[in-house]
């Protein structure tokens, strides 16, 4: 399957399925921010929803270009198990957005995860986004290898701005 994601589709499509992630969930991101999501009748950030799926056992990877703001940190910081088990990573040269389920479907397209970009947004307040959302082996394993490269440093010695980063990734 291939799928074009645009308007709310990124919402009920793409954080749909990783809320429902089993194993692994990767998040690459430019910009983050204060995320809310509906679990059933709830609205509850949406940290709130990875600190839940590192209970259960996934292994989560947040890869982002920068520092959110304070509201993200507070959320975050309401959640013990984020900090204790979350991978997360900044590079400031990230500007992709990918997400992969399970290592089994992927999106990359131009929604950063925010509310305006993915999020529960009204239509008149979110950003005009597309992206692709796929189980294509070839194209989920193009895209844990793009995320991955960063991931590991592999970009590191070549990017010219390692001055920048907060935290090195190496």
């Amino acid at each position: 399957m291939i799928h074009l994601i645009t308007d709310t589709a990124h919402y009920s499509a793409v954080l749909n399925l990783a809320m429902k992630a089993k194993r692994d969930l990767w998040i690459g991101t430019a910009d983050i921010k204060d995320l809310y999501v509906l679990q059933g009748s709830t609205e509850k950030p949406f940290l709130g929803v990875l600190s839940e799926l590192l209970g259960k056992g996934v292994n989560i990877r947040l890869l982002h270009a920068k520092e959110p703001g304070p509201n993200f940190q507070a959320d975050f910081d309401r959640y013990p198990r984020l900090v204790q088990r979350l991978e997360r990573s900044m590079c400031p040269r990230v500007h992709f957005k990918i997400i992969v389920i399970d290592q089994t479907v992927c999106y990359v397209g131009s929604a950063n995860l925010t509310g305006a970009g993915m999020g529960m947004k009204s239509p008149r307040r979110r950003n005009f986004e597309a992206g692709i959302l796929t189980d294509e082996p070839a194209l989920v394993a193009a895209a844990m290898e793009e995320f991955d490269k960063v991931w590991r440093g592999s970009e590191c010695d070549t990017c010219q701005r390692k001055n920048l980063c907060p935290d090195p990734i190496s």
